[in-house]
């Protein structure tokens, strides 16, 4: 039987064990880690957590409604054992009635059969590691090619173990000034987050020095479920003019590389990355979105203006 949990009723316990033992279990899954990027999150669970489903959620101007958080790409449905489309479908049409507007991202193993207008398909992409370094590096295409021999003759070189609040900080002061929506909490948040998966032992940073020893870019990658994934990336102008962000990429490939692992580059639906992540060789992977619409009728008009905006 599949029951909603409120947050303070949660067993962490059992929830991690769940996750561990998901088959499609990831980083952003296990509840330490949902604490930091949504504090209340509650949650759908089958009998004795079997299988669950967190359930991040706010309200405002009394309504209750359900997002994705920052940090959190795909969530839904994690189960140890498969997840067959009848038993997902059980827990979409779970989610309580309470909850009057649904836009949040599932997994890529939540395989749905609903119409259109509930369902909307986001691109990941991922690499398979299993091959040695050389294999991957023939098989970047010639653009990142090109970057990568730019980045080596620019003399820039990479250093493992950087402080994430430098990688931080180097965000926050280049591509972080023209994102209007993030505040001092988000960054707050970010940095919390990183503690905590390095605290775990999940979390790798590189950084990327010019020859003069200034840090010019550096990225967050964390792991979990055979996964590497890349989680976040800090870059200056000079570091984005010599493709810093190609050479770390390129590093980290050539590190985990001949492993059981999978690279997942976090993305992406934007064209321009998408572009830049299938330069190294990887494969599109689509998973699915939600988009429950219960609003009465004028917060739903005041939606629809809201998304036709964003469109615009």
């Amino acid at each position: 039987m599949i029951r909603f949990v409120a947050h303070h009723e949660i067993d962490k316990e059992k929830w991690d064990h769940c996750i561990r033992e998901s088959f499609n279990g990831n980083i952003y899954a296990w509840s330490w880690y949902l604490d930091i990027v949504h504090q209340n999150w509650n949650a759908l669970v089958e009998d004795d957590y079997i299988r669950v489903f967190p359930l991040t959620g706010n309200v405002r101007f009394g309504i209750h409604y359900l997002f994705q958080p920052f940090f959190t790409q795909q969530l839904g449905i994690f189960s140890p054992q498969p997840l067959p489309q009848e038993v997902i479908h059980q827990f979409i049409h779970a989610i309580p009635k309470q909850y009057r507007l649904v836009e949040i991202r599932l997994n890529i193993h939540n395989t749905l059969n609903l119409p259109p207008s509930v369902v909307n398909w986001h691109t990941n992409y991922e690499l398979d590691l299993i091959k040695d370094y050389e294999y991957h590096a023939r098989a970047y295409n010639s653009n990142t090619k090109r970057n990568l021999k730019k980045a080596l003759e620019s003399q820039l070189y990479i250093v493992d173990n950087v402080s994430p609040v430098a990688i931080i900080d180097l965000f926050k002061n280049n591509r972080g000034r023209t994102i209007s929506h993030w505040n001092d909490r988000e960054y707050w948040r970010l940095k919390r987050l990183i503690n905590a998966v390095i605290f775990h032992g999940q979390a790798t940073t590189y950084g990327v020095y010019t020859k003069e020893n200034e840090l010019c870019a550096g990225a967050i990658f964390v792991k979990s479920h055979q996964r590497i994934t890349f989680l976040f990336s800090g870059m200056s102008a000079f570091g984005k003019e010599k493709n810093a962000l190609t050479l770390i990429l390129d590093h980290a490939i050539r590190q985990y590389a001949g492993s059981y692992m999978i690279f997942d580059f976090e993305g992406s639906d934007n064209p321009n990355l998408a572009r830049f992540y299938k330069g190294f060789g990887s494969q599109p992977v689509s998973y699915p979105g939600i988009t429950l619409n219960r609003l009465p009728w004028p917060f739903n008009f005041i939606f629809k203006l809201i998304r036709l905006r964003r469109k615009i």
